[in-house]
């Protein structure tokens, strides 16, 4: 193995120190490669150094301007101290310049709705769900931009599918729940779900909150 698969065999199994001198190393051999810089970059994400981590993603960038984890990383620093905008511009570069898989769109579409642009939000998610469909978790926050956006149809037959492959779901037992709650009038299929959630989950108190609401207005 060379210096950077050492490193991140290392960085998997904890060994924080022996990962961070086997990076060294990799950019001492190779100076003029970012793959070293990007490593430690995320060796240093991981541990919490965020400001030591954003001057190696930076430095790999200076090296190689296409280097799409290195944006990726970047992206990812940003979007965990709450910079939106600027974590969604970095997601984006990171998909130009040829990041493969899901996350990235799922990250960008997850920044423009933190970001409070939801309708922009809504194809990336969306492409995000078709190239990782076995995601629940990404389908779960589709479903939900798509109830935000009224979109409830296309919310609902989503969370059933959910649902169909992941029983134990709460948390799209709740959405559903509260979409029939807020869209239709079927205040039993409301609370079914409703119930369902704080069955899962008895900590759940919106969804029992809002159970308890529904049981109200069947009385008056």
């Amino acid at each position: 193995m060379n210096h950077n698969e050492i490193g991140i065999k290392a960085m998997q199994e904890k060994r924080f120190e022996d990962a961070a001198k086997a990076f060294t190393e990799a950019i001492e051999v190779n100076p003029e490669e970012a793959i070293g810089y990007i490593n430690f970059g995320n060796l240093l994400a991981s541990m919490d150094d965020n400001e030591r981590a954003e001057r190696f993603f930076q430095k790999a960038l200076t090296i190689d301007e296409e280097a799409a984890t290195a944006y990726y990383g970047l992206a990812n620093l940003y979007y965990n101290s709450e910079r939106f905008e600027e974590a969604a511009k970095l997601y984006e570069r990171s998909i130009r310049a040829g990041i493969e898989g899901a996350d990235a769109y799922f990250m960008l579409g997850k920044s423009f709705e933190a970001a409070g642009d939801t309708k922009l939000a809504l194809p990336y998610l969306q492409r995000a769900a078709e190239l990782a469909p076995d995601d629940i978790q990404i389908r779960l926050s589709f479903a939900i931009l798509m109830c935000s956006l009224e979109m409830f149809e296309q919310a609902e037959k989503e969370l059933r599918h959910i649902i169909d492959v992941d029983w134990n779901n709460a948390d799209a037992h709740y959405n559903l729940g509260v979409l029939f709650a807020v869209s239709t009038e079927n205040i039993k299929d409301a609370q079914y779900h409703l119930q369902q959630a704080y069955t899962l989950q008895p900590e759940f108190d919106q969804a029992r909150y809002i159970y308890d609401m529904l049981e109200q207005k069947k009385g008056n």
